[in-house]
């Protein structure tokens, strides 16, 4: 071994350390490649794991070679691309190339993942997890009936953009009407909580309500006649 080489080795050591750490840390879908480039036809002089079939004195790849033909400060590294084995499994793949003390490019470590399962799951997954975008919904969970008429009134409420004291009567009809279309006065003890915040009497929310409902009611019977 030159001098030279030896200059490399602690390079190389450190590679091949990570190399094994790195497929302990993401188990048995995970290939660490080490190559040293003083000779390209069997570069691989390590290997964690095995994804792509591999064995030590195998040559480097068309990719890493793409990079070499480089000037010796462009080649960098290339992170999280997609390949595929020999045996179709899809691989999230990255190679961080070594260099020594003066910048010249002697070797890489090159990690594989094999995500082909990943990518099954992500699609089993994906359309588990997929809405009915035609159906746009807002729900509020919460621990108390008080909770729940509050909620729904403040909704209606942030609408007029105004407080309640400044609010019109056909402003407050309509607010009722709001409320009731959502169901609010289902509630027990909701129409008390209404008028409070109008500034009325729960009499004159039951009022509004009879309004309402005889308005709804003649829009129907209209609406039946001319069919």
């Amino acid at each position: 071994m030159s001098e030279l080489k030896k200059s490399h080795q602690p390079i190389f050591d450190l590679a091949i350390r990570t190399a094994d750490m790195l497929v302990k840390m993401f188990g048995s879908r995970c290939e660490v490649a080490v190559h040293d480039f003083a000779d390209l036809k069997k570069s691989l002089i390590h290997i964690a794991g095995n994804v792509t079939g591999r064995e030590i004195g195998s040559p480097i790849t068309d990719l890493v070679l793409n990079e070499l033909a480089k000037q010796k400060m462009d080649v960098e590294d290339i992170p999280n691309y997609k390949t595929q084995s020999k045996k179709g499994n899809i691989m999230k793949s990255a190679t961080i190339f070594l260099r020594d003390s003066d910048g010249k490019v002697i070797g890489a470590l090159c990690i594989n993942y094999d995500i082909s399962l990943l990518m099954q799951f992500g699609g089993e997954i994906e359309e588990f997890i997929n809405f009915d975008e035609n159906q746009v919904k807002s729900e509020s969970f919460f621990t108390s009936v008080q909770d729940v008429t509050h909620e729904m009134v403040e909704q209606v409420l942030h609408g007029f953009k105004k407080a309640p004291s400044l609010m019109s009567l056909d402003e407050k009809v309509e607010c009722v009407r709001q409320l009731d279309e959502k169901g609010t006065f289902l509630i027990k003890g909701a129409t008390e909580y209404v008028a409070t915040v109008l500034g009325v009497s729960k009499f004159t929310i039951y009022n509004y309500l009879q309004k309402i409902r005889t308005m709804n009611e003649f829009q129907t019977e209209v609406l039946a006649e001319h069919k």
